[in-house]
């Protein structure tokens, strides 16, 4: 026979439960499952408890030690990766934010690309300060697209007088 559970748990039968109630994630949901069935008394022993959680008594066994040592909030605590340092910095970000609003701007993400390496010594991917630019920042180049020298002023006139775009005002006569 299994020797029987030596835990005291401090929460009270209905806060588990409401917390079980308002849980989002499974991982929550099974450590709590776990205090709420020993402080209910459903479960006594340990190996009946990793059966009932379909885990292993080690993982229950961690799962108790973590409660013990630091309570409700330790055993709920999910530890996540940081994730990579980003390679522009926010004095880099700062500095590109106002170049982007000087008349002058930039031609293209390539020369963005290019004034990082430069003054920052810093390679950045195109894509990188592609979807920095576009969508973090909200930013758009500045220098707009070409116009042929070839290209007649009068026929342009015509053309918008004819053709109104959708944000001026159409004449009727």
């Amino acid at each position: 026979m299994a020797r029987p559970f030596n835990l005291e748990i401090s929460e009270s039968a209905e806060y588990l439960s409401k917390s079980l109630s308002k849980t989002r994630t499974s991982a929550e949901k099974e450590r709590l499952l776990l205090l709420w069935w020993i402080k209910t008394g459903q479960v006594t022993q340990h190996q009946e408890l990793s059966q009932r959680l379909g885990r292993d008594g080690s993982t229950v066994t961690r799962w108790l030690q973590k409660y013990r040592q630091g309570g409700l909030g330790k055993l709920l605590e999910v530890k996540t990766s940081p994730g990579a340092v980003p390679k522009i910095t926010l004095e880099m970000r700062s500095r590109l934010e106002e170049k982007l609003k000087s008349p002058q701007g930039f031609g293209s993400y390539g020369e963005i690309v290019e004034w990082l390496k430069q003054e920052w010594n810093v390679e950045v991917k195109y894509k990188t300060v592609y979807r920095l630019v576009r969508y973090q920042l909200q930013a758009k180049l500045k220098i707009p697209r070409p116009v042929s020298k070839q290209q007649d002023e009068q026929a342009v006139n015509l053309f918008k007088k004819t053709f109104p775009t959708p944000l001026s005002p159409c004449k009727t006569s």
